[in-house]
C-alpha cells in the first residue's frame, strides 16, 4: 500500500534525491525532509576541491534553487537533528523535541568525520560539512605548512588542493602509498609520483601517534618513529563513521551502518540510503556500504521505488571519481589491493590509461586515469570472465 506520509531523515544529497525520486514516480502524499545542518541541501564533492581552493562560493554548492525546492512540495526542517527512532510506530524525535510520525521513514544521515584523540587544539580540522570546509580554508589562508593525516581519497584531495594554493604540504598515513586500500599498489605508486612531482611531501607507512602543541595551538604531527612533522594547520582525513548514534536504542541492527536487506529495508517501513546504509548486494552476495556521491543518487531512486511497492533489489556497479592535480581518476566496480591489475588501454607514462582489475578469472573493476569515456565503455566487462587483451573498437 502506498504510504500517505514519508519522512526522510537527512537533508543532504541522498535524502534530497529520495524525495525527488518519490515525486517523479508520482507520490503525492506528505513529504518531510529533516536535516541536522542549518544549510539547504548542498553537494559535498566540491568541498575538498573548489570550495577549499576558493574557486567556488558556498552558495554554488546548493543542490537546488529555493524555487525548485519549493516546487518539491516538501516540508524542509533544518538544523534539528534526529535523536530517536521508534521503528514500530515509525516516529522520530528531534533534538528540539519534535515528534514526527510517518508511514515510511528513510534514514539518510550520512557520516560523522573521525578525529584523532585529544585534538582540541586550535588549527586542527576535519572536512565533512560546508562549515568544516570554510573553517579549513580560513586556516590555510593564514598558514604556511599543512600536514594532512590520512592517505585516502579525501586526504589526497586536500593535499592536492592545498598545494595548488601554494602551501607546503605533507601527507601522512599508516599505509605505504596514497589510496593503496582503494586502488592497490600499482596505481598507488603512480599517485605517489603525481603528488611528489607536484611538491607534496609523502611521509607514509607510519602511524600518527599524536600532535604537538604550544599555547593551545597545533605545531606538529608526531609519527610512531617519534619524528615530528611541523605544521601550522593539520587536516585530519581518517574516514568517517556512519551517523547511527541516534538509532542506538531503536532495536534496529547496527553494524558498519544501518543493516538492510537487498531492498535497502531495515524494518517494515524503515529504509536507509547513502553513506549510512549497509545492504545486501545480491550480485556480490555480500554486505556493502558505499561512501560516494553516485551511490547516494542511485540508491535513492531504488529506495523510492521500493517505498512505492516495486520490491526490487539494489545491485549497482560501484563507482566513484577523484580529481587530483591534472588527473581525473574514475573507478568502476570493486578494485582494492588484492586484485590483479592489467593496463588495457593507454599508457601510464602518458598520464592517460585504463586498467582492469580481476579476481579468480573474473573482471571485478575498471579504473580510468584521465580516460573517462574508455573506462565507462569497459564497465560492461565487470562481472564477466577476463577477456583477451585485444584492443577495443575506437
Amino acid at each position: 500500500m502506498t504510504p500517505s506520509r514519508v519522512l526522510v531523515v537527512g537533508a543532504s544529497a541522498a535524502g534530497l534525491a529520495t524525495a525527488e525520486a518519490l515525486r517523479r514516480k508520482g507520490y503525492r502524499g506528505t513529504l518531510t525532509l529533516l536535516g541536522d545542518e542549518p544549510h539547504p541541501p548542498y553537494d559535498r564533492p566540491p568541498l575538498s576541491k573548489q570550495v577549499l581552493a576558493g574557486s567556488r562560493t558556498p552558495d554554488t554548492t546548493r543542490l537546488r534553487t529555493p524555487e525548485v525546492l519549493a516546487a518539491l512540495d516538501a516540508e524542509l526542517l533544518l538544523g534539528d537533528p534526529a535523536v530517536h527512532l521508534d521503528p514500530r510506530t515509525r516516529t522520530v524525535r528531534t533534538a528540539s523535541g519534535r515528534e514526527l510520525g510517518a508511514d515510511a521513514v528513510v534514514v539518510a544521515t550520512g557520516l560523522r568525520a573521525r578525529n584523532l584523540p585529544g585534538t582540541d587544539a586550535e588549527g586542527v580540522h576535519v572536512l565533512r560539512t560546508l562549515d568544516d570546509a570554510l573553517a579549513l580554508r580560513s586556516g590555510l589562508l593564514a598558514a604556511r605548512r599543512l600536514v594532512v593525516v590520512g592517505e585516502g581519497v579525501l586526504g589526497c584531495e586536500i593535499a592536492a588542493t592545498a598545494r595548488s594554493m601554494g602551501l607546503d604540504v605533507t601527507l601522512a598515513g599508516p599505509r605505504p602509498g596514497p589510496m593503496l586500500a582503494q586502488f592497490g599498489p600499482a596505481v598507488s605508486e603512480l599517485l605517489a609520483a603525481l603528488h611528489t612531482a607536484n611538491g607534496v611531501h609523502l611521509r607514509l607507512g607510519h602511524a600518527v601517534t599524536g600532535l604537538t602543541t604550544a599555547e593551545g595551538r597545533v605545531t606538529g604531527v608526531r609519527l610512531d618513529t617519534d619524528e615530528v612533522l611541523p605544521a601550522d594547520v593539520v587536516a585530519v582525513a581518517i574516514g568517517g563513521d556512519p551517523a547511527t548514534g541516534w538509532l542506538a536504542d531503536s532495536g534496529l541492527r547496527i553494524e558498519n551502518g544501518l543493516v538492510c536487506d537487498a531492498r535497502c529495508r531495515a524494518a517494515e517501513g524503515v529504509y536507509a540510503v547513502g553513506d549510512v546504509a549497509s545492504w545486501h548486494h545480491e550480485l556480490f552476495d555480500a554486505p556493502m556500504r558505499l561512501e560516494n556521491r553516485t551511490n547516494a543518487t542511485e540508491q535513492a531512486v531504488a529506495v523510492a521505488a521500493n517505498i512505492l511497492g516495486a520490491d526490487l533489489p539494489y545491485v549497482p556497479v560501484p563507482y566513484f571519481w577523484t580529481d587530483q592535480f591534472d588527473a581525473r581518476i574514475q573507478a568502476h566496480g570493486r578494485l582494492g589491493p588484492d586484485a590483479g591489475v592489467t593496463v588495457v588501454e593507454g599508457d601510464p607514462e602518458t598520464g592517460r590509461f585504463v586498467a582492469r582489475y580481476e579476481r579468480d578469472g573474473r573482471v571485478t573493476g575498471v579504473l580510468g586515469w584521465s580516460m573517462p569515456k574508455q573506462a565507462r565503455l569497459r564497465r560492461q566487462e565487470i562481472g564477466g570472465p577476463v577477456p583477451s587483451l585485444e584492443p577495443s573498437a575506437p
